[in-house]
């Protein structure tokens, strides 16, 4: 019988699809489970640590240090309040901190008051470097304010 060595060769080079030791079915391909099971796992984790839903969230934000925000619209809240856990689920969008500051400014303010104020500070300091690379030429003299001429007091005394 003679043997066509183009086929011998594909037979021999076919031994990476072999899972099994000798004496075992070769596989047409190696099969790959998708691991779905990091989902089941960490919802049973939240389940474990009891965990409920929080309904008539529209949106979270994440400010990180660097100036930026991860923003959640519509996100899965959950919470369990005994573990001090919170699970936030949904698509993160990353966004500059300005852009998202005019909306978000009056909820820091009410929520956690001047400890949110400083940490507001503590960015905006940071911030223009990080921006420009630490030099500031977008800023004008022209744009300072304008020295005060004459006593504006002097027409209050009077009127006394």
């Amino acid at each position: 019988m003679p043997i066509n060595q183009a086929k011998l060769q594909k037979l021999q080079q076919g031994d990476k699809s072999r899972i099994g030791g000798k004496g075992t079915p070769r596989r047409k391909k190696k099969v790959v489970h998708k691991t779905a099971t990091d989902d089941k796992k960490l919802q049973n984790t939240l389940k474990k640590l009891g965990v409920n839903n929080i309904q008539g969230i529209e949106e979270v934000n994440m400010i990180k240090d660097d100036g930026h925000v991860l923003h959640f619209t519509n996100p899965k809240v959950q919470a369990s309040l005994t573990a001090n856990t919170f699970a936030i689920t949904g698509n993160p969008e990353e966004k500059p901190l300005t852009e998202l500051l005019p909306g978000i400014f009056n909820q820091l303010v009410s929520t956690r008051g001047t400890e949110s104020l400083s940490q507001l500070r503590k960015l905006a300091q940071n911030y223009p470097t990080q921006e420009t690379g630490g030099d500031l030429e977008g800023i004008d003299e022209d744009d300072e304010v304008p020295e005060l001429v004459g006593n504006f007091d002097e027409p209050s005394k009077s009127e006394v």
